[in-house]
């Protein structure tokens, strides 16, 4: 099974890490994992002032931030996976890939905010699923 593992850095990433590194019944080697961190776009007048390359090296180095502690939770429970990142608006960002990736299965931690905060301040969980056809699993 092809899964795509969204992270963040978050407390809720790494429990979403611990359930797929302690279910080995349900995930072994035999899947093909891929890491997913997205970035969100820096300001214009903030892109254009260091330059294109700049910025692509400043998300790169956010990036592995994120992916390489993630990187070292799977291998350290002999699971392999691949990693990328994005720079856009993480819950159509996260979608996206993982419908043109031809995933199979999306697990993400969700930090479970009640209705009030997502009617203000949106949720990449509630994102990701109005935009994605693909089988999401939420960790709490």
């Amino acid at each position: 099974m092809k899964i795509l593992l969204a992270v963040d850095g978050s407390l809720y990433t790494r429990k979403m890490l611990d359930y797929v590194t302690s279910n080995r019944t349900l995930f072994d080697a035999s899947h093909e994992y891929t890491l997913l961190n997205t970035q969100p776009p820096l300001p214009p007048h903030a892109r254009s002032a260091v330059g294109a390359s700049m910025a692509q090296e400043y998300h790169r180095e956010e990036a592995e931030k994120v992916i390489e502690p993630a990187l070292a939770t799977l291998k350290a429970s002999s699971l392999q996976a691949t990693s990328a990142w994005k720079v856009g608006s993480a819950g159509e960002t996260i979608a996206r890939f993982a419908e043109d990736g031809k995933f199979e299965m999306l697990i993400m931690g969700t930090h479970g905010h009640g209705a009030l905060t997502r009617l203000v301040m949106g949720s990449v969980t509630t994102q990701v699923l109005a935009h994605c056809g693909v089988p999401v699993l939420l960790i709490r």
